[in-house]
Formats: structure tokens, C-alpha cells, sequence
């Protein structure tokens, strides 16, 4: 049995049913699904734990304390729940890139 692993991300233009990939080893699968935001995040990583044995989510750094509590109490005790996080200069160069990108502009209609 694989370890499974799901890597979730957040976009504001994200389709979580056609932005996803998966990498399967046979001994390691992992799972890369972009959400649209939180609320969404929690749904993903809920049906990933439930129907494919999810056993440790991976969040992107753009998550908060409290997404990372809301997503651990969501998926249970038996998962575990990390942030990939960089330090301070490798935030700021992210959070640029990510302005740049259009990110915290109004959604697109």
C-alpha cells in the first residue's frame, strides 16, 4: 500500500475537478489539486481522505494558521497537515510574483 499524499494550493481562477495531477511510484502517491479558496480547499481535501486514503495533506504557503486548524479538524486526526513555507525574503518574493500574477485583484467574471 502507497504512502498518499495530497498537495493543495489555492488560485482564484482554480478548478479543482481539471486543476489536479497525480504522480503514482507505487510506493508514494501524490495528489496536486488547486482550489479556488478555502471553503473549497476543505471540500477537496475531505473527498481526497475519504475516497483516496489520503494519509498527509501538504498546504501552499499562502494558507493562515487558521486554514491550516480549519483543514486539520476537517480531514481528522489520523492525517497529517503541514505548510510548505519558506523564510521571510522567499514570502515577500512569492507574495510579489503572486501580486503581479493578478491574485488579489476582483475575480474574473
Amino acid at each position: 500500500m502507497p504512502f498518499i499524499t495530497l498537495f493543495l494550493a489555492h488560485s482564484p481562477d482554480a478548478d479543482p475537478e481539471k486543476h489536479r495531477a497525480v504522480i503514482d511510484t507505487g510506493m508514494y502517491r501524490l495528489f496536486a489539486v488547486v482550489a479556488r479558496d478555502q471553503a473549497q480547499g476543505i471540500e477537496v481535501c475531505k473527498r481526497m481522505v475519504a475516497e483516496e486514503g489520503v494519509q498527509s495533506v501538504v498546504l501552499c504557503p499562502g494558507h493562515s494558521h487558521e486554514d491550516v486548524g480549519a483543514i486539520a479538524q476537517a480531514v481528522g486526526k489520523d492525517v497529517g497537515v503541514t505548510v510548505a513555507r519558506g523564510d521571510a525574503a522567499s514570502g515577500r518574493i512569492a507574495a510579489k510574483a503572486m501580486e503581479e500574477a493578478g491574485w488579489f485583484a476582483p475575480p474574473r467574471q
